[in-house]
């Protein structure tokens, strides 16, 4: 469909549509004044909107960028349960919290020294839990930036597959996911749910009292959870929290969590349903 001024009527709007043959004319000047201006309201929406999210990096990275120039800051969070049993977050600072630290080293280097600071030290088989990525993106941790730190405590990269389908929906697509992003060439690579699934019970928990998780959980002493950044439309922004309560529940419990305890399976045919 073009859209053109008529050569015939000065400040006459003509738009004729190529598979039809239909013409469209608006009367005058004034119709066409009005459909320019809309356009150039969306634009000053789109530079408003730019401007708006360049302003909200520029308030991220400033706050990340105060504090101690030796590199790692350390902050603390608590959070408590309240009498009439639901739940409240206080953020303070003190002795007996979790201590939450931050660098502006992003290097390998880096991450071994924040690995350090925390004092801590992985006992027996380690997992190194990380999300290796949808194939053809690069919203993933480079293996280069986590190699020496995932070597050093001889660690396995594990995940678990996905309930929606592509290319990490089953065990050997997701390997060779794996390998085509370079993570096999750091360290050995498991799908915690290839030969199934164990649960892991929460009798308290309030929409779903158990945990679906890859079968090969139960092989590690300890795990080490490396997440990258990321914006998640329903929850916010995604990091540790997020990377173990989906990142290592199977394929089944994938979709027992996101279903809040409907099906154990399918949660892709269902979400197309309800969609």
């Amino acid at each position: 469909m073009n859209v053109s001024p008529s050569s015939g009527e000065p400040g006459v709007i003509q738009r004729e549509n190529a598979d039809s043959g239909l013409e469209f004319r608006y009367g005058n000047a004034k119709v066409a004044k009005l459909m320019k201006s809309l356009k150039m309201s969306k634009r000053l929406r789109v530079s408003a909107f730019i401007l708006l999210c360049a302003v909200a990096c520029s308030g991220i990275f400033l706050l990340i960028s105060v504090g101690n120039t030796a590199g790692i800051t350390t902050t603390t969070v608590e959070a408590k349960q309240n009498a009439q049993g639901g739940s409240s977050t206080k953020i303070d600072r003190g002795e007996g919290m979790s201590k939450v630290y931050m660098t502006k080293d992003i290097s390998p280097n880096g991450l071994a020294s924040m690995y350090r600071a925390m004092g801590c030290d992985l006992p027996g088989k380690v997992a190194v839990k990380l999300s290796t990525g949808e194939p053809g993106g690069h919203h993933f941790l480079s293996p280069a930036l986590i190699k020496g730190l995932v070597q050093t405590l001889r660690g396995t990269i594990v995940e678990c597959n996905t309930a929606y389908g592509g290319q990490r929906a089953e065990t050997a697509m997701h390997k060779q996911v794996a390998k085509d992003h370079g993570f096999t060439a750091i360290a050995p690579v498991d799908i915690m749910d290839e030969e199934g699934t164990i649960s892991l019970p929460f009798p308290m928990g309030k929409n779903i009292k158990e945990d679906l998780v890859g079968s090969h959980f139960s092989r590690y002493d300890s795990f080490l959870v490396l997440s990258h950044f990321k914006g998640h439309a329903m929850g916010g922004f995604g990091g540790a929290i997020k990377n173990i309560s989906i990142g290592i529940a199977s394929a089944s419990g994938k979709s027992w969590i996101h279903s809040a305890g409907t099906v154990k399976s399918g949660f892709r045919l269902l979400l197309r349903w309800t969609i």
